[in-house]
């Protein structure tokens, strides 16, 4: 445990990591609908046309969101660029997804 209860060290986020947060869940429109996705992406990585299906989401609306989340680190498809890529969490975001969903159930997101 870290200071006061705190998480560990190796699980503290990032100040700057922890805005992007914000900013992608919490702080923006479409925040809900991101978290809905990163969600799905943790159990079964899928492709945007699944991703639309399974979350009953317009294809383009996915495909906002994934760019947005892959521009910010969240998300890497397994071929850059190509059709039907299917998308995973980083490594660096799967880390710390404990500590951001905490944010998403302070902020009323999950």
């Amino acid at each position: 445990m870290g200071k006061e209860g705190g998480p560990p060290p190796e699980l503290q986020v990032d100040p700057s990591f922890r805005r992007i947060m914000v900013y992608l869940f919490v702080g923006s429109r479409g925040g809900q609908n991101r978290v809905r996705i990163v969600e799905t992406l943790r159990t079964e990585p899928s492709n945007p046309n699944k991703l639309s299906e399974k979350l009953n989401l317009d294809y383009k609306t996915i495909q906002h969101h994934l760019k947005m989340l892959e521009e910010n680190g969240v998300i890497i498809p397994n071929e850059k660029g190509a059709y039907g890529a299917v998308f995973f969490l980083t490594p660096y975001f799967e880390k710390y997804f404990e500590s951001v969903k905490a944010m998403w159930a302070k902020f009323g997101q999950s």
